[in-house]
């Protein structure tokens, strides 16, 4: 017996989140992105430390923390 529900039937909030909202534009990150992505509060000690990172790795600092 599968314990898997058909797509129709799933909860709204069971979907996958599109790729496209997970991953940032090349270049296109925000202090406040990283710190959000690290699961910080978002505090000018926090934004210090993003604005750090990004100057030291770039963009590829968040994609290092998404999934």
């Amino acid at each position: 017996m599968s314990t898997s529900q058909p797509e129709a039937s799933r909860p709204s909030d069971d979907r996958a989140t599109p790729d496209s909202l997970l991953h940032s534009a090349p270049g296109v990150v925000a202090p406040e992105d990283l710190v959000l992505a690290a699961g910080r509060d978002i505090t000018p000690a926090n934004l210090e430390w993003a604005r750090r990172k990004l100057d030291a790795e770039g963009a590829l600092a968040v994609e290092k923390l998404l999934p």
